[in-house]
């Protein structure tokens, strides 16, 4: 099958949109499918307000729409709202071609913190633009009842994986760790304010807390939490070997769909802490991480879990289960033809 993706997040980003993005395509191409990604990288761009490491395109609709054109995809995925994604959409309109997209972010709710304007007013922005979509891909069934309640729809679930080759419990911590009192509390990820770092930092747990990853709030949460490790940007086995030498990973945010950083620490061995709200509540289990409105008390309780079962259950997601859910949403019906449904897009 010939698929074109179309995203506004790409590399050299790093957050959970670009590792699914990147995981999916190199799986589906292992396969043989033909996939062709048109991302901000391709053009001229500009920093996101209050956002600099996210790039938006500065293209029009017509130099989208002449790479879709001329790569003749069976299938055309939009993977994110963008200015890309908007184009995108405009050309399969225009051309009457139907495509798919997926709700990765709480568009919402993330725009609303860093507004401080409710985040329903910007609920009509995403019925708008998912509403013509064949479908909507969505990773858990929490973010499926919201946008069924927003009227978002139809729905297919496209879950996440982990990298069991690089994840797992079977890394010497960083030499930092052995310095530190226990227990060693781990964030990952994007550091913004949509994160909720603050909550993590301030929790009152004893023992250290690390920050792995950068991001537009870095520098302001370095001077409010001076006791605070932050490590940067880690990749491959020295993200791996971070979340292996915790002793707890804690997933403050209240924004996210899913929380990918959430199953690579599990599949390396480390319980979760967590707030219960959407992606923490479709991805964790009483076994792999303790949910509480307190950080505090949901610490305390994941100290207590079984790394060995934790590992257990995150090695259980894969990035090959994804790409089947991820090739069923493009053609549920698949038989003779590669995309049921699709109109190859003209020359």
């Amino acid at each position: 099958m010939r698929i074109a993706v179309i995203t506004d997040a790409w590399l050299p980003q790093v957050n959970g949109v670009v590792r699914t993005l990147t995981e999916v395509i190199a799986e589906l191409r292992s396969r043989g499918h033909v996939v062709e990604v048109t991302s901000p990288d391709l053009y001229r761009s500009i920093p996101a307000p209050s956002y600099p490491e996210i790039r938006l395109a500065l293209v029009g609709p017509r130099t989208v729409a002449r790479r879709i054109e001329a790569f003749r995809p069976d299938a055309i995925h939009i993977a994110t709202e963008g200015p890309l994604g908007w184009a995108a959409r405009r050309y399969c309109l225009r051309k009457k071609l139907p495509f798919t997209t997926a709700y990765h972010t709480q568009f919402p709710d993330y725009v609303a913190r860093r507004t401080h304007l409710p985040a329903s007013w910007f609920w009509p922005f995403i019925r708008r633009f998912h509403g013509p979509a064949m479908r909507t891909m969505v990773a858990t069934e929490t973010i499926r009842a919201q946008l069924r309640e927003q009227g978002v729809g139809p729905l297919h679930h496209w879950s996440r994986g982990v990298e069991v080759e690089t994840f797992h419990p079977d890394h010497a911590p960083p030499d930092l760790f052995f310095t530190l009192p226990r227990p060693i509390q781990l964030y990952v990820g994007r550091v913004a304010v949509e994160k909720n770092i603050e909550a993590f930092l301030a929790n009152e747990h004893p023992g250290s807390k690390v920050v792995v990853g950068s991001g537009p709030a870095l520098e302001k949460l370095q001077a409010q939490f001076p006791d605070a490790h932050f490590l940067g940007k880690r990749t491959g086995d020295d993200l791996a070997a971070c979340y292996a030498g915790a002793d707890i990973f804690v997933f403050p945010s209240k924004t996210d769909t899913f929380g990918l950083v959430m199953i690579e620490a599990l599949a390396c061995g480390t319980p979760v802490a967590a707030y219960p709200v959407p992606g923490p509540l479709d991805v964790l289990e009483p076994e792999s991480g303790v949910m509480s409105e307190r950080l505090e008390d949901a610490i305390a309780g994941a100290l207590k879990l079984d790394r060995a079962t934790c590992h257990r259950l995150g090695k259980g997601f894969s990035w090959e289960a994804s790409a089947d859910q991820f090739v069923a949403g493009l053609a549920p019906d698949a038989g003779e033809n590669a995309a049921v449904g699709l109109t190859r897009a003209p020359a």
